[in-house]
Order: C-alpha cells, then sequence, then structure tokens
C-alpha cells in the first residue's frame, strides 16, 4: 500500500463520517420541525436519487479529471448542501416549505455522494495491483463503516440534550444557531472542509482513459451499454445482484434500526444513532475477517448473507440491552463478510469489462435504484402504520430469500459454464492475474 492510498481512506473517512453525522443532524432538524414520521426515509431517498440521476455522467466525470481533483470538488458540494440545510430557516418558509428546502439541501449532498463514488473506488483500483485489490476493498470497506460508526455516534453526541447545550452556550456562535440540529450542522461542515484538505494531497495515478463525451444524451446510451455488459457476465451479475441487494438492504435497515430503537426499546434518537453504530462496529470486524478471503474465493461467501437475513428475524424478541448490542453485532459482521468479496469481484469484472469509473457508477446506479425501490416500500408501510417489528420479520425474510435465490442462479451459471470459476481472477484475456 502507497502513501496515495492511504490519503485516499483518511479523506473517505473524513467525508463518510460528515455524511453520516449528517444523516443524523437532519432526522433531528425534521422531528424540529414536526415532520411526519415517514420523512425519516424520504431523506435516504432523496440521497439514493442523486445516485440514480447522475449515474449515466458521474463515470465520465471520475474518468475525465484526476480523481482526487474530483473528489475535492464533490466534497465541495457537499458543503454547498450542508451550509443550505443550515440556511433552512431565514427564507421565512412555512413549516411544510422548510422541510421541502432540507430535503433539497440533502438532495444537493446526495449528489455530491453520487459524484464521489466513482472517483474514491476508481482511485483504489488505479493505485493497486489486482492482487491486492480484497485487501484494498477490505481497508475502504472497514474505514466507510468506521465512519458510519463514529459519524451516526457523532451526530448522536451533537444533538444530545447536554452537548448540544453546551455547543448553543459558546459565545462566538450565540446569534448563529438557535437549536441542536443546527449546531450539529454547523460542526459537520467542518469535517467536509477537513475532508477536502485531505482530497488536494492526493497524488495524480497519471491514469488516462479514452476521452469521454460531453453530450448528456450519448452519455446516457453509452451508460445503457455499460449496464448491459456488467449484467451480462456472469460473474459481474451475481456479484451486482449481490451488492445492489445488499446496499439497498443496508440502508434501509439503517432506518429500521432506528424506528425500532424508538417504538421496540423506547429511545431517543441520539439513543438509537448508537445502535447503528453497533451494527457498523460488526460490519468492520466481518469485513476485517474477509479480507482473508482470496479473490477467487469470493462467491462461497454467498450463504452468509442467507444467514444474515435469518438472523434479522430475532430483533423483535429481544428487549436487553447487552442481547441487543450482540444481535446487531453479528448482523453486522455477517454483512461485512460476505460484501467486501463480492465487492473486490464487482470492482475487478468492471476494470475488466469497461473502466474504473464507469463500473463503479453502474455499482452504484443499480445499488441506489435498489435503496430507491426498499426505502419506497419502507416509506409506504410507515404511512400504513404496520408495526416496525413486522416490518423487521418482512425485511429479514425478504432478505434470505432473496440472498438464496442469487446462490440459486449462481448455481446454475456454474452447472451451464464449468469453467466460470476459472475466469475469477483473469485479466479478460485469460491471463491469470499478475501475468504479463
Amino acid at each position: 500500500m502507497n502513501r496515495g492510498f492511504y490519503l485516499v481512506i483518511i479523506a473517505q473517512t473524513l467525508s463518510s463520517l460528515a455524511d453520516n453525522a449528517l444523516f443524523i443532524a437532519a432526522i433531528a432538524l425534521i422531528q424540529q420541525l414536526s415532520g411526519p414520521v415517514w420523512m425519516t426515509p424520504v431523506i435516504k431517498w432523496w440521497v439514493a436519487a442523486g445516485f440514480v440521476l447522475l449515474a449515466p455522467i458521474v463515470g465520465a466525470i471520475a474518468d475525465s479529471y484526476p480523481k482526487g481533483r474530483v473528489m475535492f470538488a464533490t466534497n465541495a458540494l457537499k458543503v454547498a448542501g450542508c451550509l443550505l440545510m443550515f440556511c433552512y430557516s431565514i427564507f421565512g418558509l412555512s413549516s411544510a416549505g422548510q422541510i421541502a428546502l432540507v430535503c433539497g439541501a440533502y438532495a444537493i449532498v446526495g449528489m455530491g455522494a453520487a459524484a464521489y463514488s466513482p472517483a474514491k473506488y476508481g482511485i483504489v483500483t488505479e493505485m493497486l495491483p489486482p492482487r491486492l485489490l480484497v485487501i484494498g476493498n477490505s481497508w475502504m470497506e472497514g474505514m466507510t463503516v468506521c465512519s458510519i460508526i463514529m459519524g451516526s455516534v457523532i451526530g448522536g453526541i451533537l444533538i444530545a440534550p447536554g452537548v448540544s447545550d453546551w455547543v448553543l452556550s459558546i459565545h462566538l456562535l450565540r446569534g448563529l444557531i438557535h437549536t441542536p440540529a443546527e449546531g450539529a450542522i454547523l460542526m459537520i461542515g467542518f469535517l467536509y472542509a477537513g475532508a477536502s484538505i485531505m482530497n488536494l494531497l492526493i497524488p495524480d495515478t497519471h491514469i488516462t482513459y479514452p476521452v469521454q463525451s460531453k453530450n448528456p444524451f450519448q452519455l446516457i446510451q453509452a451508460f445503457k451499454g455499460y449496464v448491459r455488459i456488467l449484467w451480462a457476465d456472469r460473474l459481474g451479475q451475481i456479484s451486482l445482484a449481490v451488492t445492489t441487494l445488499f446496499w439497498g438492504a443496508g440502508a434501509t435497515l439503517q432506518l429500521i434500526v432506528i424506528e425500532w430503537g424508538r417504538q421496540h426499546l423506547g429511545y431517543r434518537l441520539d439513543q438509537a444513532s448508537i445502535l447503528m453504530g453497533v451494527a457498523a462496529i460488526g460490519t468492520i470486524m466481518g469485513a476485517a475477517l474477509a479480507a482473508k478471503v482470496p479473490l477467487t474465493a469470493s462467491l462461497r461467501v454467498l450463504p452468509v448473507g442467507v444467514m444474515m437475513g435469518l438472523v434479522v428475524l430475532a430483533m423483535p424478541f429481544i428487549h436487553d440491552t447487552w442481547v441487543v448490542y450482540s444481535l446487531l453485532l453479528v448482523i453486522g459482521g455477517l454483512s461485512g463478510f460476505f460484501v467486501v468479496p463480492m465487492n473486490a469481484l464487482l470492482q475487478h469484472r468492471g476494470y475488466v469489462l469497461l473502466t474504473a469509473g464507469h463500473s463503479i457508477a453502474v455499482q452504484n446506479f443499480n445499488e441506489q435504484l435498489n435503496i430507491l425501490l426498499m426505502v419506497t416500500l419502507y416509506t409506504l408501510m410507515l404511512w400504513l402504520e404496520i408495526p416496525i417489528n413486522t416490518i423487521v420479520i418482512l425485511f429479514g425474510a425478504s432478505v434470505a430469500v432473496l440472498m438464496l435465490a442469487v446462490m440459486l442462479w449462481n448455481r446454475n451459471n456454474i452447472r451451464r459454464h464449468p469453467d466460470l470459476l476459472d475466469e475469477i481472477g483473469q485479466d479478460g484475456h485469460g491471463r491469470a492475474l499478475g501475468q504479463t
């Protein structure tokens, strides 16, 4: 691992830390404005919408410029969204108008995240040889999940009664912030600024790609072709299906845990944010163990995804704090262990078949499209006032069944093409990784 890789990891950690803290702060702001319960998943929906709408162009952007500079520009867009969210009260809007402005500001942050993602993953693919991709992805996913833990916890701490009272009492901030959510958003803006500084230090890899079209219609047509290429590849389609399901389920589970903590355990938002952090700790542990799984053995972790869905089914039956924490650690550990090898396999196949930026854009498009679908279904269930424990059972069962379907799909591919597994770890021309 070189110095540039570690700079990418630090920049990504700070940016992701801010993203997850801002999510908690945005929920607190919606609650402050007396928004309905179903508005919480709508915030997540706007971020996913940004990924889906921008997917055809962000890959071209990531492959047209040095990726460190792309990461800097997209972090600046996140700062703009954060500032707009902070200014929700100065436009004389009604409560409904202020909620709409908060959602719009968060959508801008989502647009920044959408353009940031192909650059951060693409530059890892450029910096590391294929034999180090699983380890590199383990670092990336592990530190990203670590930032989810810390971001969720920091977001919860910033809105907690004791800390928020202290922030509001700071003399320099008097007149600038008036509520715990405003104080949290202001502090989070500094995290984005720190990530931007780190982005500027990332060295250029000097890897160039063919000149990218600037015509959006041509980009959309080309993007459709990229999507078809990855879904047609028998290795790409399995890894893409798994990561698509994982990230849709992960985003929904994050929302479910917050509401489950409120309804089932009687937790405040700052307390429920700790539950998200506990699950993320488990994901780090699982991701660390997954670093030992070679790329050629990546498909063997598929049954772990079924196990994760089944373990979720136990959530409605537990109340004791340490049992809750233990179960969430197990859920996180299982998810981290099976997604890291799948992510590495998908990135390798995408790099072989497409380019680093375009392959990540296709991955994000599918994952965020599934997030849109699953979060929409979750929002609808909240709107219909379905009990949260019923939602948990439906969620866990669905994940288990869908992962089982993917396993059968993969088994059918191998039965029809016995040499399929030999393609893992080859460079697209039949050569093994590292062969010249």
